[in-house]
């Protein structure tokens, strides 16, 4: 098991870490907007008197029975996989990474990247191999995938649907990205944050059913509305789950029994809380899609096949942040500098917002860039 070193700032939490909070509109999260307490109990049918009766004491290190036996009821792993709750999906991607990867490892990433699937390999002393997504609206280059994977790599971390820019995978794509790490020495971490928000497709399955060498990633603060739970996991093969669990007594021990009761409930009834926000964010991919094609002036960009996030280029700009500053502490709409993402002249968009709120914050962004390029 590797020690991690010292890990960089995370560009995208500064970010959000001094505006998210004061924001009227927003138009940055990766995710649907969040359901309340009551909400959940409506959906789930959880009564307020079987949440009286739960004890306060230390859930198991692998999580509640309970939430475990749903999330294999609902993901269906392959037979030597099984499921580790965690304190969100990054705790699941630093236990993961701590566990495989070390100094003189080469670890492939998607690229753009969220943070946490770059940072903490890098910091156990990894080189990092970039695989390049094209973010105009062309395929995902499995050759170049291929070409990329070598006798050093020890993982093939990838996001899909991406964050940023919502690409995702055709089911062939994606049984010729198992069947490239297959035929390698090399892990695949598998981060399905934006698993079940697909928009033209049905969701991707878990790769422990076709491959051993695997461990996927997720959570419920992105299509199910419930970041503040702070419940992800990961699936991982048996074999590797005691070296997880034993990082994991060095950081957080386990989760909590009353955040995994609700969480069981949740996904135990999966569908009946995904509808109703993936009806709203479809609608607002729709109207996301209308917008582009008629500011095509002044950004570049496709509407998403997953996720509630794209990444268009805004065109005249090299560098995204200063507008980003303004739409936030000037009109109070949040949005996400593409320096979060090593691309400066784009930025992050987000539709998970209630549609009222998705038009009102495009609209006030259009205004601003045409306002800015007549500077």
């Amino acid at each position: 098991m590797t020690v991690l070193g010292q890990v960089p700032a995370a560009a995208l939490e500064d970010w959000f870490r001094v505006r998210y909070f004061d924001a009227r509109v927003d138009i940055s999260s990766s995710g649907v907007h969040p359901y309340t307490l009551g909400q959940v109990r409506g959906l789930t049918g959880l009564a307020a008197e079987e949440l009286d009766d739960l004890v306060f004491r230390d859930s198991p290190s692998s999580g509640q029975d309970r939430l475990r036996t749903a999330l294999i009821e609902r993901f269906e792993p392959g037979p030597s996989h099984e499921p580790l709750v965690c304190n969100g999906s990054t705790e699941a991607i630093l236990l993961a990474v701590s566990a495989l990867v070390g100094a003189g490892d080469e670890v492939v990433v998607t690229t753009p990247s969220y943070h946490a699937l770059t940072a903490l390999a890098a910091s156990a002393g990894a080189t990092l191999v970039r695989w390049e997504l094209d973010l105009t609206g062309g395929r995902p280059d499995l050759e170049a995938l291929r070409s990329l994977i070598g006798p050093r790599t020890r993982a093939v971390i990838v996001n899909f649907p991406h964050n940023p820019s919502g690409i995702t995978l055709t089911a062939p794509e994606y049984d010729e990205l198992l069947a490239i790490v297959d035929h390698s020495n090399a892990y695949l971490l598998w981060d399905a944050a934006f698993a079940e928000l697909v928009h033209e497709a049905e969701p991707l399955p878990d790769p422990s059913r076709t491959i051993e060498r695997c461990v996927s990633f997720g959570t419920l603060s992105k299509a199910y509305g419930l970041p503040g739970l702070r419940v992800g996991w990961c699936i991982a093969p048996s074999t590797l789950a005691p070296e997880l669990v034993r990082m994991r007594d060095y950081v957080t021990l386990n989760t909590s029994p009353l955040l995994e009761e609700i969480a069981a409930r949740v996904i135990e009834n999966a569908d009946a809380v995904l509808g109703p926000r993936l009806a709203e964010v479809r609608g607002n991919r729709a109207n996301v899609a209308d917008w582009l094609a008629a500011n095509g002036d002044i950004v570049a960009g496709v509407a998403p096949g997953g996720g509630v996030t794209f990444f268009p280029q805004v065109l005249g700009l090299e560098d995204t942040r200063p507008l980003c500053e303004v739409l936030a502490d000037e009109h109070s709409v949040l949005t996400v500098p593409g320096e979060c993402f090593d691309h400066p002249d784009r930025v992050r968009l987000g539709f998970g917002a209630p549609g009222p709120d998705v038009a009102a914050g495009l609209d006030v962004f259009a205004r601003v860039v045409r306002q800015w390029s007549r500077r």
